[in-house]
């Protein structure tokens, strides 16, 4: 027989029951009798009745007596009981304003609550430490809830995964989270936690795999490719990827979770070794590669020892400006997009010249990444060059830094065939005099008669467009500025000085939400 959620539980466990429990189990119940009489007619894939799987209602309220229980109900008026608790009133943070936090501190001196402000991490808890204490606020570390409660501090900060904050005035006590404080801004929960793609393992096309492919799924191990199916499921046909194991065992995986299959890079395909189905062989396997992978760590660590020794501006890093400046950002970023963003930065404020090359799809994000490295480097007072291979595409750039910059004192300037000698001229004065902060143009910016006094950034766009004259000069600005260089197509010689670790990469392979699938019509 199956185990349930109550032979789990302590004795004595407390059991909280948060809401309607009786009318989800109900609908609960419905739903899945009219599955299994829809789907269960089929003689040669014979279901197990529901009473078999799941917890009758009647059952689940039997073994619960046996625990002390709490139910958590909304109340119909507010403000009612003594565990009663309110809605905190609008505290988001100002960025433009003098004082930010001028919101929180009204909160925090008309309450007369004991506040607790929870992160989402402890990462984040010190950057939100540091970005009080800027602005006068020095609140108390609390580990625990224990300790917030034992604390005599009036103001403290924590690490809790709450969604939204609360008070419970009865107990003269409030939590207040970042969804409060950085209200209306996209935050991205869990980051650290979410899969980003694999460049090498990466099965990006069904017509890379033919039948009898080995390949490995992240949770099953080897198995071989058998095709593609049609399983008529209650939502209607779907398409599935066959694959074989040990002993003949079969698993289907739907073609939207091909991100979990990579390709077999061990001995000759025909000679892999399949694993069996929920035998542990993998997780073993598993486990001696991650040994291996801290003895070659160990190789790595020594050839970017080296790389390290060379010298270049550190960027100053202002957390709180940049998120300032990515609350313009209208979209959700992608896992992939915002681990390249994360290494920009991470690049920009070590001290070695970054040669980063960000490979990713039209409308996958690429320019994002870029404008969170100039806003990083205007931050810090140095310029900004943005080279493109096509006046058209110059001309695109310089329209988006422009309204994505409009509401920060940024100078901005484009160089190409669509101006003319006068103003082409001005612009170039004003690059000397430093009077401009970010310039946009072709390869007129690599001429001889352009002088950038505080360069501190250089972002190519598909560099692999430009002539050999470009490329050459390019080369001599690596060994001194940083360079972010943007691309949906690398040649083979920048992708595999990528790949080798002589130039740091980064891939954009998850699409944005709601992204259309790009169609080419040959005629």
């Amino acid at each position: 027989s199956s185990a349930t959620l109550f032979d789990y539980l302590p004795k004595g466990g407390t059991l909280a029951l948060h809401g309607d429990v009786s009318s989800a189990i109900n609908d609960f119940w419905r739903d899945i009798q009219s599955r299994h009489r829809m789907q269960g007619g089929d003689p040669d894939r014979p279901l197990l009745a529901p009473a078999h799987m799941f917890l009758p209602a009647e059952e689940f309220y039997l073994r619960a007596k046996e625990h002390p229980r709490i139910d958590v109900q909304e109340a119909e008026d507010a403000g009612e009981g003594p565990l009663a608790a309110t809605v905190l009133p609008p505290l988001a943070v100002d960025r433009r304003a003098q004082d930010p936090l001028a919101p929180l501190k009204a909160f925090l001196d008309g309450s007369k609550l004991r506040v607790m402000v929870a992160a989402e991490s402890p990462g984040r808890r010190e950057t939100m430490a540091s970005y009080f204490a800027e602005y006068g606020l020095k609140p108390a570390a609390a580990a625990s809830f224990e300790q917030f409660q034992a604390s005599p501090a009036t103001f403290l900060l924590g690490v809790a995964p709450l969604a939204h904050g609360f008070a419970i005035p009865a107990e003269g006590w409030a939590v207040v989270t970042e969804a409060e404080l950085y209200a209306g801004v996209v935050r991205r929960r869990a980051r650290a936690a979410e899969k980003r793609s694999s460049v090498e393992a990466m099965l990006r096309d069904l017509s890379e795999l033919t039948i009898g492919d080995p390949v490995v799924h992240e949770e099953h191990g080897i198995g071989r490719y058998q095709g593609l199916v049609a399983l008529d499921l209650e939502d209607g046909k779907a398409e599935f990827l066959l694959l074989e194991y040990e002993g003949a065992d079969k698993l289907y995986v739907p073609v939207s979770q091909l991100g979990v299959i990579g390709r077999y890079s061990g001995a000759q395909p025909e000679e892999a070794p399949l694993h069996k189905l929920g035998s542990g062989q993998w997780d073993k396997a598993k486990a001696r590669a991650a040994k291996q992978v801290r003895d070659t760590a160990a190789e790595l660590l020594a050839l970017y020892a080296k790389r390290a020794a060379r010298h270049g501006h550190a960027f100053g890093i202002r957390p709180h400006d940049i998120e300032a400046f990515a609350a313009g950002f209208d979209f959700e970023e992608t896992p992939d997009q915002a681990a390249a963003i994360e290494a920009v930065t991470a690049d920009m404020a070590a001290g070695k010249p970054m040669d980063r090359l960000v490979c990713g799809d039209v409308g996958f994000g690429k320019t994002e990444v870029a404008l969170r490295a100039a806003f990083i480097a205007v931050a810090d007072g140095k310029q900004v060059v943005v080279l493109c291979p096509t006046t058209l595409l110059a001309e695109q750039h310089f329209h988006t830094f422009n309204d994505r910059f409009a509401e920060w004192p940024v100078r901005i300037a484009e160089l190409s065939r669509f101006k003319t000698a006068k103003q082409s001229n001005e612009i170039l004065e004003k690059l000397a005099k430093g009077e401009l902060d970010i310039v946009i143009g072709t390869h007129k910016l690599l001429g001889r008669d352009v002088k950038l006094p505080r360069v501190g950034l250089v972002i190519i766009d598909e560099e692999h467009r430009f002539g050999v004259r470009q490329k050459e000069a390019l080369k001599k600005l690596r060994a001194e500025v940083d360079v972010l260089t943007l691309t949906a197509t690398p040649i083979p010689r920048t992708l595999a000085m990528s790949l080798e670790g002589i130039r740091d990469f980064s891939v954009i392979a998850t699409a944005p939400e709601k992204r259309l699938a790009i169609k080419t019509f040959v005629a």
